[in-house]
């Protein structure tokens, strides 16, 4: 589905239709609503130019879980470290 937004609203915002989808794409991955795969290709980008444009407004592109560090520090346990 085509979402259109004002030409008017694109030069209050001083963006372009394209800079206007990455600006959506990130905030939405940003909240959590969108994954990267899907981020990306509303934003019309490949994965690793969509990692730049988060990283370069400071979103973080991979957030571990609690359980993420718990399996590594197993997986240290086990390794003897």
């Amino acid at each position: 589905m085509p979402l259109m937004i004002p030409d008017d609203v694109l030069k209050q915002a001083g963006l372009s239709e394209h800079e206007m989808a990455v600006e959506i794409a990130c905030r939405l991955f940003d909240a959590g609503r969108l994954e990267l795969p899907q981020a990306a290709k509303l934003a019309g980008l490949a994965r690793v130019e969509l990692e730049e444009e988060l990283m370069a407004r400071n979103i973080p592109v991979y957030r571990p879980t609690m359980g993420d560090f718990l399996d590594d520090i197993a997986a240290l346990d086990k390794l003897g470290c």
